[in-house]
């Protein structure tokens, strides 16, 4: 039975809600995608939710592309185009929404559009800031001031914006300063703990050839200049050669920085041993059991407004060795659950990550110690909780017109 809801709105659980977004699995490539995934597998419990993709038909989404006829045009067109079959989809009769809530600038214009035509409130998660990345240029071109638009189109008028750290909410206010600072509102992601948790089993680590009796520093991102690859890699020439370095890389933005992050790669290897570099996405248990095995996992982002993959080690256990920037430090807790350096610099990020390889009781400590924390202080049903109270706030606050 659905308990009453707030003055004015409707019973909580009753609330029809609209998820909007790019990636959802099995198709997921970033944290926003992560995200996305256990954020609806909790708020299903808890609304009548529908989640809106954007690429091939998967369980559990209704699934939305780009319209043929703009195939070998500017593929930033193309996701507006599947914005505005999503933002249809969101007041199709018999199952339109009462509240749309989008994920990333890929889904945030279908979110003002349907909020727009349907007098329906738009919650938006802001996982990232379009001009904050100034190095997407390189990958979108003329694309990146048509995302920077959605994106301000959408926060300037959202009924709520969800930032996933303090330090985001501050960005998110100083980057758009005519926002209301009373309609941005921090809820930090999540990590499931029981999922990602130590692994003692090898299998996968005898599969990519990954020595388990060596020290290992494990790395699980993307190639984007967001995530500091170059970073580590020039960092790793300063390390004890004893030491292991697992890159567990997904696609590369550009070809032009998977140039140069191969280039840096191939000299790596050339000047030292026990270099391991895994190309593309790993099934989840693979990483969770790379992640378990590793002495130090390191973070050596430029830009990051939380950081899942940082949650995701400490859940595995795993000391974090990663760059005092954004929302890292309000997951990272310096000291005891791993260390924090400056971005940008690779001699201080060699230097924290030695000292950890060198004194392994330490590293172990900071691994459990990241393991109570992020079991006990970032749960997805929490997440989901505080998501669902912002829907009913926001319904309350303006009631559908219709």
């Amino acid at each position: 039975m659905s308990r009453p809801g707030p003055a004015g709105g409707p019973p909580a659980g009753s609330l029809r809600v609209a998820l909007l977004t790019r990636e959802y699995p099995p198709e997921v490539y970033g944290g926003a995608g992560v995200h996305v995934g256990y954020l609806a597998r909790e708020l299903r419990g808890l609304v009548r939710l529908t989640v809106h993709c954007q690429g091939a038909d998967r369980p559990g989404a209704v699934a939305h592309r780009p319209w043929e006829r703009l195939a070998g045009a500017d593929r930033v067109l193309g996701v507006l185009s599947a914005d505005l079959s999503m933002a249809a989809a969101a007041g199709a009769p018999g199952g339109p929404a009462d509240l749309v809530h989008s994920h990333t600038w890929y889904a945030n214009l279908a979110g003002h559009l349907a909020s727009a035509l349907y007098a329906i409130p738009h919650v938006m998660t802001m996982h990232s800031l379009e001009p904050l990345r100034p190095w997407k240029a390189e990958q979108l071109g003329g694309g990146y001031a048509v995302s920077s638009w959605c994106e301000r189109v959408a926060v300037e008028s959202a009924a709520a914006v969800i930032a996933v750290s303090s330090a985001m909410r501050s960005d998110v206010l100083a980057t758009y300063p005519d926002l209301d600072p009373g309609r941005v509102h921090v809820i930090r992601n999540g990590i499931d703990a029981a999922e990602y948790a130590p692994d003692p089993a090898t299998d996968a680590l005898a599969r990519h050839g990954i020595d388990p009796g060596r020290p290992t520093v494990a790395y699980v991102g993307r190639i984007t200049r967001q995530k500091g690859l170059p970073v580590l890699l020039r960092a790793a020439e300063r390390l004890d050669p004893a030491v292991q370095l697992v890159i567990c890389a997904g696609q590369a933005d550009t070809e032009e920085l998977a140039a140069e992050v191969g280039s840096l790669a191939e000299g790596l290897r050339r000047a030292r041993p026990g270099v391991v570099w895994i190309s593309g996405m790993l099934p989840r248990r693979e990483v969770i059991q790379i992640l378990s095995h590793a002495t130090v996992f390191a973070c050596p982002s430029l830009y990051e407004p939380l950081g899942i993959v940082n949650l995701e080690a400490m859940a595995c256990g795993t000391a974090v060795v990663a760059s005092d920037v954004g929302g890292i430090p309000e997951v990272v807790q310096h000291g005891r659950t791993g260390l924090l350096v400056p971005p940008g610099d690779p001699g201080l990020l060699a230097e924290a990550i030695g000292a950890l390889v060198a004194d392994p009781g330490r590293a172990a400590a900071m691994g459990r110690a990241g393991r109570r924390r992020a079991a006990e202080e970032f749960s997805w049903a929490a997440v989901a909780a505080q998501t669902a109270a912002l829907y009913e706030d926001v319904a309350a606050a303006r009631p559908r017109a219709r």
